[in-house]
């Protein structure tokens, strides 16, 4: 069946989704402007790194946290995933606004919008903004395959054009025009309860937002210490941030050697942590724990060893627990199994 510029899908359903289309196309053209037209993005150990930002999924991601952690630990791989991925979203967001080849560059829209939402959905500090990102762009996606691109569209110019392909059934999947599904209604059904059912489970997995307690790993940091062991000359442990907001870093003011009861052994106050050797502090990704001008950086999705000397703890065999104090006054106590 062949189509024409006056059927419904392209004249009327794609027409309607202009608007949509030309916003979605710019949320994922607009990332390669930021990161290499406005600024500079790509460049690692610079401020504002995309890769160190990436490196903020990892600690909550769903299904993809080994994909992240392979690219964190391997610093040129990460940088051209990095630059891969930029300049995917500029030529899939321009074509999008452009409305070249529509369906398939919205199965692209569908294929990142799912990656953010499972590699980034569960943060946001006011409200679910990563993963209403995620979940609107799934849909979005999915909606821009099914209308293709009306009036205002590349894809409207060469059908008009009466140019050959254009005919041919691909072209009709990939491009623009009646979409020839033998069932339409069950097509879009199955798919927007598909959509519908990842839009319940990852808010309720990410948020407890259908049912239970509502929860936001975004608002305050968490630490994890592990690996605790010491020496008669150095106490060794891992430190790994897991939750808080990832426009800023957890602030270690104080670290305590503390005995079985809870004295303090040793105590290192704000001062000491900003001064600390970064020969003491072994990273494990890109996002780097740090002294900084006032306490201890300790970035989202950060992990690294940190070494302390205890030479001038006197009762060594008496160390028990160790207890980080963030400047919020969040204290995180690991005892020394």
């Amino acid at each position: 069946m062949k189509h024409t510029i006056n059927s419904q899908s392209l004249d009327l359903a794609g027409l309607y989704t202009l608007p949509f289309r030309m916003v979605i196309g710019w949320t994922y053209f607009s990332a390669f402007w930021r990161r290499l037209i406005l600024e500079n993005k790509l460049i690692p150990d610079e401020n504002g790194y995309i890769g160190e930002k990436f490196n903020h999924f990892l600690p909550n991601a769903l299904g993809i946290k080994p994909v992240i952690e392979y690219l964190v630990t391997h610093p040129d791989a990460l940088q051209r995933s990095m630059m891969i991925f930029t300049i995917i979203e500029a030529i899939i967001g321009l074509l999008i606004i452009l409305g070249f080849f529509t369906r398939l560059m919205s199965i692209g829209i569908f294929s990142l919008a799912l990656g953010i939402l499972l590699g980034s959905g569960w943060l946001g500090t006011t409200c679910l903004d990563e993963w209403q990102i995620g979940v609107l762009g799934v849909a979005g996606g999915f909606v821009l395959f099914l209308t293709g691109s009306g009036s205002y569209s590349l894809d409207y110019y060469i059908i008009k054009r009466n140019i050959s392909f254009t005919q041919k059934k691909w072209f009709q999947w990939l491009g623009s025009g009646n979409l020839l599904i033998a069932k339409p209604k069950v097509f879009v059904l199955t798919g927007s309860l598909a959509i519908f059912g990842l839009t319940l489970f990852t808010n309720q997995y990410f948020h407890g937002g259908v049912w239970g307690i509502l929860h936001n790993k975004s608002l305050k940091p968490k630490l994890e210490i592990s690996n605790i062991s010491h020496n008669n000359s150095d106490l060794k442990f891992k430190v790994y941030r897991t939750e808080g907001a990832d426009v800023y870093g957890s602030f270690v003011i104080g670290i305590h050697i503390l005995d079985k009861n809870g004295n303090i052994l040793k105590e290192l106050d704000h001062h000491q942590l900003s001064g600390i050797s970064k020969k003491s502090i072994q990273n494990h990704y890109v996002a780097k724990v740090k002294p900084g001008k006032y306490s201890l950086i300790v970035p989202l999705g950060a992990k690294a060893d940190v070494t302390l000397s205890i030479r001038d703890v006197l009762q060594k065999s008496k160390i028990h627990a160790l207890k980080l104090i963030d400047i919020s006054g969040i204290e995180w106590i690991e005892k020394i199994e």
